[in-house]
């Protein structure tokens, strides 16, 4: 699919300041929006919205279709009644630049029990028949979630592997058990996915009304610790007691001799054929109630995928192996129809995997950091982009792009970049992204941290670490008119 020449900005809800210790769907994400419509932004991307396990990571969720209960705005079940003033009149003294998870996780699950708790005993009785029907209707995923997440507390936040045989293998008799012991906390979890639904599809109706399209994320990879291994175990390469038999990452290359072993549980693609591909079709149509574009993480494992044995401590020992290729696709457009799906193409790309991604008609990505550490021929120099694709200075995975060029680069990388821009004294943040706006790429997409020119203290994430990332978050005051007035000019000057 093409797109129309637009461009936008990257920003995860959780980097929304407030006083919470956490962006959230309220006051804070509507001024975002609002300041995006201000700078004649039409796209907002952010990063999956399920909720986080260990390592805060967004890419590595409990579900791959529940959405992170501590993006509920607190102010919001004030205003219906599930909450009081007196409950969030005096939040802990959180730092208002980052998201201490601990500290986050203790204070808002106190206030989110409360809420359910309310709830149940009737604060809010216009919104009862919106929750049993949500219920109902989102029943094929929804239960499964919710039991999962009883569980998982109720075994102190164990992985479902360390809840005893019984469970690990859902045998019927011992599910209905814990399902009757744990009823208050299944209901309380559906309760969450009900108001996080909520709060989102508002703020989406709210962007959209303004011209805005919200681009979102699936890893094309799902945790093992999560609702959707456990509840399908048949999808994916277990063996009879539940354990991994073979894990995702990638192979030994320039920037790491072992490799990446990533631990993802990996898909008996062969099975889901079967299904014709059930799962997948129900975890797109989700995807595509919450945003209007899906960008899919990892693509060219879909072509070939670095198989690596469960009980190898590195990447070396693994092996390609194919995937399902146009045929997942094929099944998905025939169910769906022509869907709005953009292609992460990045890492070494084999000719293979660039036909298959112009086989179903995705547009791919383009990385102007990844663009200046080689010659004329580097595909990420704008003067060789194809129209149908997606340029962005940097992503979650870089550096910012003053950190890049202050730190993070080569000399010879900042030579290049400053010959190649000829940035003529602008500020190397303003000229980068004049750089990715100017270019023939149909949609270009900016982290706000190249547009607040921050370094790399405001970087999302540095992969293959654990620990301290997923946590920046930006001060209201920093979303002021100049910045609003430099981008909007660029935006009309280059025909966004």
């Amino acid at each position: 699919m093409k797109f129309k020449r637009a461009s936008g900005i990257l920003l995860h809800p959780t980097s929304f300041p407030g006083k919470y210790g956490i962006g959230e769907l309220g006051s804070a994400g509507y001024e975002f929006i609002d300041f995006l419509s201000s700078c004649a932004q039409k796209l907002w991307q952010v990063m999956p919205l399920g909720p986080t396990g260990y390592g805060d990571s967004p890419y590595a969720c409990f579900s791959a279709f529940a959405g992170n209960h501590l993006l509920i705005s607190l102010d919001e079940l004030v205003r219906q009644s599930t909450l009081s003033e007196a409950d969030i009149a005096d939040p802990p003294p959180f730092p208002d630049d980052k998201v201490d998870y601990g500290s986050v996780i203790d204070y808002r699950s106190d206030l989110l029990r409360k809420s359910f708790e309310n709830f149940m005993q009737g604060s809010a009785p216009a919104l009862q028949e919106e929750f049993d029907r949500f219920c109902r209707e989102n029943q094929s995923w929804l239960d499964d979630y919710a039991l999962f997440m009883a569980l998982k507390e109720s075994h102190r936040g164990a992985s479902w592997d360390n809840w005893g045989q019984e469970l690990a293998t859902r045998q019927k008799d011992v599910l209905q058990q814990w399902r009757q012991r744990c009823s208050r906390q299944i209901l309380a979890h559906k309760y969450y996915q009900f108001e996080f639904l909520r709060q989102w599809y508002a703020l989406k109706d709210y962007a959209n009304s303004k011209g805005i399209k919200i681009i979102g994320d699936i890893p094309i990879f799902v945790a093992y610790d999560s609702a959707d291994v456990w509840a399908n175990p048949e999808l994916f390469y277990l063996d009879e007691k539940g354990k991994p038999e073979l894990v995702a990452g990638v192979p030994p290359d320039y920037f790491s001799e072992t490799g990446q072993r990533w631990g993802n549980p990996l898909y008996r693609w062969d099975v889901a054929a079967k299904t014709g591909y059930a799962w997948w079709l129900e975890r797109i149509k989700a995807s595509l109630k919450l945003v209007d574009i899906l960008r899919i993480d990892h693509f060219r494992g879909f072509e070939s995928y670095w198989e690596i044995p469960a009980s190898e401590a590195t990447a070396i020992k693994g092996r390609w192996v194919k995937g399902p290729g146009a045929e997942l696709f094929n099944t998905i457009k025939r169910s769906l129809g022509k869907l709005p799906i953009i292609a992460e193409d990045l890492g070494v790309i084999t000719p293979e995997v660039d036909a298959l991604r112009d086989s179903v008609d995705f547009p791919g990505m383009r990385v102007l950091q990844f663009a200046f550490s080689s010659d004329a021929s580097n595909r990420d120099l704008p003067h060789n982009y194809p129209d149908n694709c997606v340029v962005y200075t940097g992503t979650h995975d870089n550096d910012t792009t003053m950190g890049w060029f202050n730190g993070s680069c080569t000399k010879q990388e900042r030579r290049h970049a400053l010959q190649y821009i000829g940035v003529n004294g602008k500020p190397f943040n303003w000229a980068l992204i004049q750089l990715a706006m100017s270019s023939v790429a149909n949609l270009a997409i900016i982290p706000l941290q190249d547009v607040l020119g921050l370094g790399t203290d405001a970087r999302m994430n540095f992969p293959s670490t654990l620990g301290g990332n997923w946590a920046w978050r930006y001060r209201k005051e920093m979303l002021n008119g100049d910045i609003g007035q430099q981008l909007r000019e660029l935006t009309e000057l280059y025909g966004r």
